[in-house]
């Protein structure tokens, strides 16, 4: 049965004390297609990161392999979280239906020690032999190190990159709509 796992961003500490009401991280649109793809009858998961402004691929390893993760399974990722998956895919040389990656971020964006070593990872080109439709998501507005981002994940990755309009990175002051239809249609695409 297919099910979806969607991985968060990395948000400014600013969003360290704040409560599951007003932190953005997990929200918007991650939280609409988690609302749209039940009701399609796919099972879909949002596993918390710890301590998200501070990324450590352990952690993020542990809480993300809570989740049931088989050949039929779509990772969607966003901005670090992408970073996590292709770094987790590489590593672990699973087999999954789908990798999107909306916004990936792959290069360390402040110059703290966790996030270099978040980010600074080879990506592994083999992953594109284990995974049936790669999907990248850039916008025509999205920061400099974004578009860089993109580009080195399709370098390596493949799959079909998608470019709309005013997305930004596509957050909610970029995007200023919860709803992501053109990531829902390719989440249930064959």
């Amino acid at each position: 049965m297919k099910n979806c796992i969607i991985v968060h961003g990395c948000p400014s500490d600013k969003e360290k004390d704040l409560d599951a009401s007003t932190r953005t991280y997990d929200k918007y649109w991650i939280a609409w297609l988690k609302s749209e793809l039940p009701a399609r009858g796919i099972r879909t998961e949002v596993p918390l990161m710890p301590e998200p402004w501070e990324p450590d691929y352990g952690k993020f390893k542990g809480a993300f392999e809570k989740c049931e993760i088989n050949e039929a399974t779509v990772l969607v990722g966003h901005s670090c979280g992408c970073a996590f998956l292709v770094r987790w895919l590489g590593e672990t040389k699973r087999r999954v239906d789908k990798l999107i990656l909306v916004a990936p971020w792959n290069v360390p964006d402040k110059d703290t020690a966790a996030r270099i070593a978040f980010y600074t990872h080879p990506i592994d080109p083999t992953i594109k032999s284990r995974v049936n439709k790669i999907t990248i998501f850039t916008a025509d507005n999205e920061w400099p190190d974004g578009k860089k981002s993109a580009k080195l994940c399709h370098e390596a990755l493949g799959g079909r990159i998608i470019e709309l309009k005013g997305h930004g990175h596509y957050i909610m002051r970029d995007m200023k709509t919860a709803e992501f239809p053109e990531l829902l249609t390719e989440v249930m695409s064959d």
